[in-house]
């Protein structure tokens, strides 16, 4: 039996977790039902996340963080694809959200995102609570964890919080670390193109990216303040895709995941060159080859896979002879 693309490539470092390239917040329970329909009905090309920071109303934390346990608990989050954002650890609520989201629904739940840490030590220390309320809880599987980085402390200390264990990606906050910066930094650098083209803003995301990437953790892109312009959303996407290395983006409106989910995807002919070349490198046993007078080696094999796996979070149709490669690495993951 020949070993495929994940079995040959990936004997030592780990691969990119394969996460759908948008992530869609929401904090009302009426639009995160309505967010939690438009992914029953697409398929699980999208996240949706429960906004248990920004989302809930003063004073009512506890109620709101046992509505967004409901509906992760319930029949509404058919395909598992739904996380939560707590409040940051320096907010009296942290211990608290954890606790009810993880005891009503832990073994539902996509990923925990941590809001505003400064320094590692806020990582370690949600870490730390969040393993012993899954240990206490019962729960077999560690929850991924995805972790802002909106503030310069957290992108000063970006690659030792992309090592931590259970982090899947470092999302970048551009308003937020826009203000944390006390007016340096003007308000224009918030939205496009001020937030792609000023230097201390580029320089944090490139940070970030790099970071993440680095220790094979999925960076992910802020939100697009534009609500109703898809194409700004879009060149947006694009722009943090091949510029700076953004692998995934928040959506923070129903019509902003389409052009997202699209400038995430590959080209289809992409998809179709790296689909020979890996059937080629796998009929070779994974040695070296020449496709198109081109040599490539596990190098490209890595790269080619890599689009493979964004194809196929994406919901394209895969090449024949390609698709029980993620096939079996699905069963391989539920089991």
């Amino acid at each position: 039996m020949p070993l495929t693309p994940q079995e040959a490539l990936y004997t030592g470092d780990k691969p990119l977790p394969a996460l759908p390239s948008c992530v869609h917040y929401a904090g009302r329970e009426r639009y995160l039902r309505k967010a939690l329909a438009l992914q029953a009905e697409r398929g699980p090309v999208f996240d949706v996340a429960g906004d248990c920071e920004d989302g809930a109303p003063i004073g009512e934390e506890r109620a709101h963080a046992f509505m967004v346990a409901g509906l992760l608990a319930g029949p509404d989050n058919r395909h598992g694809r739904m996380g939560v954002r707590i409040h940051d650890v320096s907010h009296p609520a942290w211990r608290g959200d954890v606790e009810i989201i993880v005891g009503e629904a832990g073994n539902r739940l996509a990923f925990v995102t941590l809001p505003k840490p400064e320094r590692v030590a806020d990582v370690e220390r949600f870490i730390d609570h969040l393993e012993a309320e899954r240990a206490r809880r019962g729960l077999a599987h560690r929850i991924p964890i995805s972790v802002m980085m909106e503030t310069p402390g957290a992108v000063h200390h970006a690659w030792a919080i992309a090592a931590l264990p259970g982090v899947v990606s470092l999302d970048f906050g551009t308003l937020d670390f826009v203000s944390a910066h006390h007016g340096a930094i003007p308000m224009s650098a918030m939205e496009s193109p001020g937030q792609f083209d000023h230097a201390l803003v580029r320089q944090a995301k490139a940070q970030v990216a790099a970071a993440a990437l680095a220790h094979g953790v999925v960076p992910a892109h802020g939100l697009t303040r534009a609500l109703d312009d898809p194409e700004a959303v879009y060149a947006d996407a694009r722009r943090a895709r091949d510029e700076l290395g953004f692998l995934r983006m928040w959506s923070i409106h129903p019509s902003q995941i389409d052009p997202i989910v699209r400038a995430m995807t590959p080209d289809a002919g992409e998809v179709e060159e790296a689909a020979a070349v890996l059937l080629a490198a796998q009929a070779a046993d994974w040695a070296p080859i020449s496709v198109r007078d081109r040599l490539h080696d596990r190098g490209s094999y890595r790269y080619c896979l890599a689009v493979l796996t964004r194809a196929h979070a994406a919901g394209m149709a895969l090449p024949a002879g390609t698709r029980a490669w993620f096939e079996s690495n699905s069963r391989k993951a539920a089991a």
